[in-house]
């Protein structure tokens, strides 16, 4: 597998979803003119031309990456060839860290509603409405 560039410049959408941020290259371009992308410090359209030694700032959902990129895709490839394209900073990696673990354990925290009655329960419940 060749991770070769063919070009030295691509357009910051087809980068993105090249490189698996996005997983829809029509997703990567609304992320792009909605303002969630930036290069080099600021807000570019969708056609915007990326180099190597340029660096992103991505806003998706709840995770922010700060990344550098290192090379341009010939192909929108496996996971693996796709992360070495970019060096994400240290400073991206704690704070996506930080929130992964605090969405973690509100998730833990949180009340379950959501979830039938186990057999002790249902047992317990039809005794309470005289049922049994």
């Amino acid at each position: 597998m060749q991770t070769e560039p063919t070009e030295d410049k691509l357009r910051v959408d087809k980068w993105l979803w090249m490189t698996r941020f996005f997983k829809t290259r029509q997703s990567a371009t609304k992320a792009v003119n909605g303002g969630k992308i930036k290069v080099n410090g600021q807000r570019v359209k969708a056609a915007h031309k990326v180099t190597p030694g340029d660096n992103l700032h991505i806003i998706r959902l709840e995770n922010i990456w700060s990344v550098e990129i290192l090379g341009i895709p010939h192909r929108r490839g496996p996971a693996k060839e796709a992360q070495l394209l970019y060096a994400e900073s240290e400073e991206s990696i704690a704070a996506r860290a930080d929130v992964s673990s605090t969405r973690r354990a509100e998730r833990i925290s949180r009340p379950r509603e959501d979830i039938r009655p186990d057999k002790r329960q249902r047992r317990h419940l039809r005794v309470l409405k005289g049922k049994d």
